[in-house]
Formats: structure tokens, sequence, C-alpha cells
């Protein structure tokens, strides 16, 4: 283990440059050397040490059905350090003129890192660390902008049953499952989320209550951001070359305890 840790920061020099050059397949050979050889760990040191925006750069390039060893063995504090910068690309024109494609790819990455992997307790400690900064509540916001009234039945079910839901709703929405496990892995994450795609919510009694109508002329009976103007947020939210990846902020809170 000493000569794989003695590696590590060449392996790390030799994987940043060949993301930033474009050449992803080659860099996940290299992962594939280097697990034949010194085991999954090294990979996983080596995607700690790697430069947020660079891992976010490399995993961009597996979405959806696409897997690779990166998103296999991320660990989640460098996963969720590097969804900070998955907003850097989008330009004006890509947010106004299909908000959501932007978010639907956002969600293929986000559904793809967390659902592949097989053990629980990865998952939960995924979304726990991607749901604990201001950029992360933003990422979650945005999804389920895609689905508000299927994550307003969930929340409702939460606070109605706590560890008993079923995640039924009037929908199949595959947010729903992610929602759920992002509720049992970060009740803070789950409320920080809803705070931010729902901002007049304070309490959890405000949640019981809300419900969609079903009439579109009807006027919105509380404040709802849309997914455009939640990607606007996510990309001001991206750190700058000379800052850090942000801190975990502090948000409003429905309460404690929903799933204990």
């Amino acid at each position: 283990m000493s000569e794989s840790k003695a590696n590590l920061p060449a392996l790390s020099r030799q994987v940043s440059e060949l993301v930033l050059a474009g050449s992803l397949h080659h860099a996940e050979q290299a992962f594939s050397d280097a697990v034949e050889e010194h085991g999954d760990l090294v990979v996983s040191e080596v995607l700690a040490q790697l430069a947020p925006q660079v891992t976010a750069l490399h995993l961009s390039g597996f979405d959806g059905g696409k897997t690779s060893l990166a998103t296999l063995l991320v660990p989640p504090k460098a996963w969720a350090d590097s969804l900070a910068f998955f907003a850097a690309t989008w330009s004006d024109d890509m947010i106004e003129d299909d908000p959501e494609r932007i978010a639907e790819s956002l969600f293929a990455h986000v559904h793809g890192i967390v659902f592949s992997a097989d053990e629980a307790e990865r998952r939960l400690e995924l979304l726990a660390e991607a749901s604990a900064s201001d950029h992360g509540a933003t990422i979650f916001a945005i999804l389920f902008s895609m689905a508000p009234k299927e994550i307003l039945e969930v929340a409702g079910e939460i606070l109605a049953k706590g560890p008993y839901i079923t995640g039924q709703t009037s929908s199949d929405s595959d947010l729903v499952p992610l929602a759920i496990e992002l509720a049992r892995a970060s009740e803070d994450g789950w409320d920080r989320a809803l705070f931010e795609l729902f901002p007049d919510f304070r309490h959890s009694g405000d949640l019981a209550d809300a419900e969609f109508s079903d009439d579109p002329d009807e006027e919105p009976k509380f404040l709802q951001r849309s997914t455009k103007e939640l990607l606007y947020r996510l990309r001001k939210q991206v750190p700058s070359a000379r800052s850090h990846v942000p801190k975990r902020g502090e948000r409003k809170s429905i309460g404690r305890g929903i799933f204990s």
C-alpha cells in the first residue's frame, strides 16, 4: 500500500491532465490500470485529491446509462464538492432556450451516481454530503422543480408517516425515489432543498396544507421558483478561481426527527 500511496501524486497529475485534455477514456484507462495493480482504494484517493472542477468535468462525461470506475468509486465529499462546478459551462442561451433539458441532464448525473451504488449506506452518504451545501440544496431544488406536485405529496407523506412512507404519489416520477432517499439520508438536506424550491414555507404546517391546483389559470397560493430561476441561482454559486468550495451553510429547517 505504501507503494500505491507513493504513486498517488503522479497518477493524480496524469488523470487531471487527461481530463482537461478531453481524454476521458484514457483517464478511465489509467484508473483501470491502477485498480488492477493497487486495488479500488487508490482510485478513491486520487478522486479525493483532484480539483473539484476536474472531477466535475470527468464525471459529466458518464451521465445516465454510462458508468465508470469514477462514478462507482468517487468519495461522497469529492462528488459533493464537484457539483458546485456543473453550472460553470451553462450559457444564458442554454438556460433560456431549454432549462428542462439542463435539469434532466443534471438529474441523469445525480441519479446515476447515487443509484450506481449497491450499498444503501453509500447512497445515503452520497446524498448527505451532496445536500449539505448551498449549491447542493439548489441542485436538488432544480431536480424537484420538474415535479413540484409530486414532491409536495412526498413531503406530506413524510410528515404524516415518517419511516413508514411508501412513496406512492399521483405519478410514477423517477424523482420520487430520489426524494425519499434524500429525506432518509439527511433531514436537513431535504429541508434545505424544499425551502430552496418553495421559499414561502416556514414550518411543517405549511407543507401539510399546501396543494397544487389543477386549474392552470388559477393564481398560485405560494411561491415556487422555476427551473430556469434555480439554474441561474446555481450558476451564481459556482466558486471563482480564487475561492474555495463553499462551506456548509445554514438554512431554515422544518423540524427534526421525521424518520426517528
